[in-house]
């Protein structure tokens, strides 16, 4: 007990000890990125040498163990000290546990003018958050679109998804001891998330520690999704910008309202409905490139899982996906969208002359280095994409409606199949080593086929009634639209009278009209001869008198025919149209008779089918009575015969017996 007691004093006085010592290198780190004229190498040996002027006893009296502990500490600072992003952490939650933003970032004097506004702007904004959010909330996202000062991602990260004050940070250190059942996986994977960047390449280093704790802590909160290989990735970008326990609650609050939770669960469904939005997107913007991919079989899911699953942290550089990140804090999953659809407009040139190897080859190495100079291009580009939220509902309500049905077919299959396997089983109780169950079995099979039969004959008498039903629907159709073939012949050949007769007709008038020219050629004739004769005598001028009357009644005589003949060609003409009309009229008779005759031989062929169709179910309703009654014979001669062996086993016991 005095060891024990002895052990436990030495510890509380190193763990103050070490709590001194890294609150003074915190505040040693913090002062030195608000005054950047400070190198860090002074930083580095003001640390190194005010840490023991803190210690409550020198090292020297302090146990191998604590040495060892001290050495491990002394590591990790050295790594704070060197990591730029680290040192930006903890400046972070400085700033959040209350020190002024507005006072630092003035306290920069070899900053650009530029720089400088930034930064007043965003410490007024921090200030003012709930102000600013409510009333001038088009400006914010404007300014995060332009990129989130680096010394300003941890606070501001926090405030868009309103993680500053979270009652589950409490429980983060009851969390870490307990044990999750995915510390394996996440040990696994540990070493696979950034593996270049200085803060996690080292193997249990303090940066993959504290993402092992922040990922096994939220295996313990949502054992739902439990651990997924590319939340790791968000994490550590959380982790490169804020503490541990402030980095736990922004991904807590990402999983819950950025549909990342969704995204993650072990069914992807999210994943799923993100990538049918994308790909229809894509068949709308980009057509051509969109029946490239068909062709070449390259999905959707092939090259953009990842976009969505990790928000481009595996795309891009990181300074580049940082940017994108901020305006996924502050806008959602629509950025990412937006992104993939201007990479894919930028690179479709060459897409297009790419198979599917190749294109793989062009996403893993050639999109990733596009924008080394500066993400301001991607994201100008990508606000240029026509985003229609209303459509992207629609686009749900679709995808829902498919995986619907697709369910319902998964339970109707599952249902057959558990039909199917409560069949077999029945079918195996029934294949005993008997002769009555072999009788019994070969019955049973008998009557399987009959029942089969009736079936597929009531199949075969259904469509040979809708048959016949869509044969007189269409013959209708034709009869009403077309004429038969022998209306067609009849009237053919009253065509060709009535051109006959008109012709004659035409004829005709064509003869008449020469007369009359000729007669009045005979006329003008004789009025020539007959205009120097006026001083004939008296005699004379009567004959003259007479011939001019005579020709003048047969001038009258060729006009009267004529009239004559106009009339009864147009009293054929009438005859004809007449002759015509009744035609009509008998041929639309005969054609309402046919149809009648039709229509009740058609009925009286589906009166004969459906009666036909009423027997083969009384027939099969019979079979099903008389199989249901032999079976029932048949398990009564099973029983009897179980019952007669079982006396003769009795007796045969008793006979042994004797």
């Amino acid at each position: 007990q005095v060891a024990t007691d002895k052990v436990a004093g030495k510890l509380s006085s190193t763990l103050s000890w070490v709590k001194n010592t890294v609150s003074h290198t915190v505040s040693q780190m913090a002062s030195q990125v608000a005054s950047p004229s400070a190198s860090l190498h002074t930083t580095s040996s003001s640390t190194t040498l005010s840490t023991p002027a803190l210690s409550p006893s020198s090292p020297t009296q302090l146990s191998p163990d604590d040495l060892e502990l001290l050495a491990k500490l002394e590591e990790q600072n050295r790594l704070l000290e060197t990591d730029s992003k680290s040192l930006r952490s903890v400046n972070g939650s400085r700033r959040n546990s209350g020190s002024s933003l507005v006072s630092s970032s003035s306290a920069s004097s070899n900053l650009s003018h530029l720089e400088e506004d930034s930064w007043i702007l965003w410490g007024r904004i921090v200030n003012e958050w709930e102000d600013v959010r409510k009333k001038k909330e088009k400006q914010v996202k404007e300014l995060v679109r332009k990129g989130i000062p680096h010394h300003f991602r941890a606070i501001v990260w926090q405030l868009l998804c309103s993680a500053q004050s979270m009652p589950i940070k409490d429980q983060y250190s009851e969390l870490l001891k307990m044990t999750s059942p995915c510390e394996k996986l996440i040990r696994r994977d540990i070493a696979r998330t950034y593996p270049e960047h200085d803060f996690f390449k080292e193997k249990d280093s303090l940066g993959q520690e504290v993402l092992f704790n922040v990922m096994k802590a939220y295996s313990l909160v949502d054992r739902e999704v439990g651990y997924c290989q590319g939340s790791a990735f968000i994490v550590g970008l959380l982790l490169m910008q804020m503490p541990e326990e402030e980095a736990f609650c922004v991904f807590v609050k990402l999983m819950q309202d950025y549909r990342l939770r969704e995204l993650f669960k072990p069914s992807m469904a999210e994943l799923g409905l993100c990538m049918y939005q994308f790909e229809c997107m894509i068949q709308e913007h980009l057509p051509e490139l969109y029946v490239h991919f068909q062709s070449q079989s390259f999905h959707t899911s092939m090259y953009a899982s990842s976009w969505f699953l990790t928000i481009f942290l595996t795309t891009f550089p990181l300074p580049i996906a940082t940017r994108i990140f901020d305006i996924f804090m502050s806008e959602g999953l629509e950025i990412v969208f937006r992104v993939g659809l201007a990479v894919l407009q930028m690179n479709q040139a060459e897409l297009l002359q790419l198979d599917m190897e190749g294109m793989l080859q062009h996403f893993q190495k050639v999109i990733p280095h596009q924008f080394d100079s500066g993400p301001d291009k991607l994201i100008q580009a990508s606000y240029q994409v026509k985003y229609n939220a209303k459509k992207m509902k629609k686009l749900e309500k679709e995808y829902t409606t498919i995986k619907t049905k697709e369910m319902e077919e998964q339970v109707e299959i599952k249902r057959l199949r558990t039909e199917n396997r409560l069949l077999k089983q029945r079918i195996e109780t029934l294949e005993k080593p008997k002769c009555s169950s072999r009788y019994s079995e070969d019955f049973v099979l008998q009557l399987e086929k009959e029942l089969v039969q009736a079936r597929l004959s009531e199949a075969e008498s259904h469509c040979a009634l809708k048959e016949m039903q869509d044969k007189v629907l269409e013959m209708e159709k034709r009869n009403s639209s077309l004429p038969d073939e022998e209306n067609v012949a009849r009237l053919q050949e009253e065509l060709i009278a009535v051109k006959l007769r008109e012709a004659e007709a035409l004829m005709g008038l064509k003869e008449l009209r020469q007369q009359v020219k000729d007669l009045e050629e005979h006329w003008q004739r004789h009025l020539a001869r007959t205009t120097g004769r006026w001083k004939d005598p008296p005699r004379k001028n009567t004959v003259n008198e007479l011939q001019d009357e005579l020709m003048t009644v047969r001038l009258r005589e060729a006009e009267t025919q004529a009239e004559l003949k106009e009339t009864k060609q147009r009293m054929m003409e009438m005859e004809t149209q007449n002759q015509i009309n009744s035609n009509h009229l008998r041929r639309a008779e005969q054609e309402i008779t046919n149809l009648q005759g039709k229509v009740q031989y058609l009925s009286a062929q589906s009166k004969g089918l459906l009666a036909q169709l009423n027997e083969a179910k009384r027939r099969q309703a019979e079979i099903e009575c008389k199989s249901k009654e032999e079976v029932m014979a048949v398990r009564l001669r099973e029983a009897d015969s179980i019952a007669a062996v079982a006396e003769l086993q009795q007796h045969i016991a008793e006979l042994e017996i004797q």
